[in-house]
C-alpha cells in the first residue's frame, strides 16, 4: 500500500512531535498522503509541516488505507469518513483506551514496514443500519458500535417495545436499550453488563440499561435479524444515539434496525489475537 489518507482528532497535545515524525517518514518513504482538512488546519496551527501533502474533505478514491490518529471515538469518525467503501482503517492510539487501535506512535518504524509489505490481519466488522422517520438531514445512520434508545428526561424512565423479525420480544422498562454489534460489545454494552463478543462474529446484543425487572437480561440474536423498536415515556420524547451521535425522537415513532450492506475493515497487527487484546486493553482475567 502506497496511498494513505489521514484522519485525526484535534487533541493531540504531547503527540505532536511523534505525528510530525510519522508524517516525515511517510514523505521520505514516497507515500502519497492526503490529510483531512480539519486535522490539517489543526496540525498547521501547531507548527507541524504538512505543505507537501494534499488536503481533502472527502476520502480520495485512490486511498488504499486510512490512518486514524486518536482513540476509539476517532476511529468511529474515521469509519464514517470511509463510509460504505470498505477501505481498511489502521488505528494508531493517541487517546486513552484505544481498543480499536493496533499501534502507538512510538511504533512508527514497525507501522511503515507493515504498510509497505501489507502485513496486517484484516478483520471485517458488521455494521448496524438505523431507519426512522424524522432523522436529522445529513445524519449518518450507521453504527459500528451500537444504537441506543434512551430516556430523554433524567427523572423518568422509558419503555422500549422490541420486536425481532416481526415477532414480539419484550417491553423494556428501563433507562434505555442498547443494540450492539460484536465490535461494540466492549463499549457501552460492556458497561451495562452485556457479554463480550469476539468482534468478527455475526450477531447483535440487546441489553437494557438499568432495567426495572430482575428478569430482563441481555439477549444475543443473529446479525441478519430485523429489529423494530418503539419507545414510550411520560416525557413524550426519547433520545436515539448512534455511535454517540444523537437526536431526539417523539415517542411512538418506530426505529428499524438491520445489518448494513457493507462492513468496516479493521487492520490489526499480524500477531494480534482476541484473548491478548482483552488482557492488554481491558485487563481481562488479570
Amino acid at each position: 500500500m502506497k496511498s494513505i489518507a489521514i484522519w485525526g482528532n484535534t487533541f493531540q497535545g504531547e503527540h505532536l512531535e511523534g505525528l510530525a515524525n510519522m508524517l516525515e517518514s511517510l514523505r521520505s518513504e514516497g507515500f502519497r498522503v492526503w490529510i483531512h482538512s480539519i486535522f490539517a488546519v489543526y496540525l498547521r496551527q501547531r507548527g507541524v509541516e504538512i505543505e507537501e501533502f494534499e488536503i481533502v474533505k472527502a476520502l480520495p478514491k485512490e486511498a488504499e488505507c486510512v490512518f486514524s490518529f486518536g482513540g476509539d471515538g476517532t476511529f468511529l469518525q474515521a469509519a464514517q469518513w470511509v463510509g460504505s467503501r470498505e477501505v481498511p482503517i489502521l488505528g494508531i492510539n493517541t487517546g486513552h483506551l484505544g481498543y480499536l487501535t493496533s499501534y502507538s506512535l512510538d511504533e512508527a518504524t514497525e507501522i511503515l514496514e507493515a504498510v509497505k509489505a501489507d502485513k496486517f490481519t484484516r478483520e471485517y466488522r458488521s455494521v448496524i443500519e438505523a431507519c426512522c422517520e424524522g432523522m436529522p438531514e445529513g445524519f449518518w445512520p450507521y453504527a459500528l458500535n451500537e444504537v441506543a434508545v434512551l430516556k430523554a428526561a433524567t427523572a423518568s424512565m422509558v419503555t422500549v417495545h422490541a420486536e425481532v423479525d416481526g415477532k414480539y420480544l419484550a417491553d423494556y422498562m428501563s433507562d434505555g436499550l442498547v443494540v450492539s454489534t460484536p465490535t461494540g460489545s466492549t463499549a457501552y454494552n460492556l458497561s451495562i453488563g452485556g457479554p463480550i463478543l469476539q468482534p468478527t462474529l455475526e450477531c447483535l446484543v440487546l441489553a437494557p440499561i438499568a432495567a426495572h425487572s430482575l428478569t430482563m437480561r441481555p439477549v444475543v440474536i443473529g446479525a441478519s435479524s430485523r429489529i423494530r423498536l418503539v419507545a414510550s415515556s411520560r416525557s413524550e420524547e426519547s433520545r436515539v444515539s448512534i455511535d454517540g451521535r444523537s437526536f431526539l425522537m417523539p415517542c411512538g415513532r418506530e426505529i428499524q434496525l438491520c445489518k448494513a450492506p457493507f462492513r468496516v475493515v479493521v487492520l490489526r497487527r499480524p500477531d494480534s489475537n482476541f484473548a491478548n487484546l482483552l488482557r492488554k486493553k481491558l485487563g481481562w482475567g488479570l
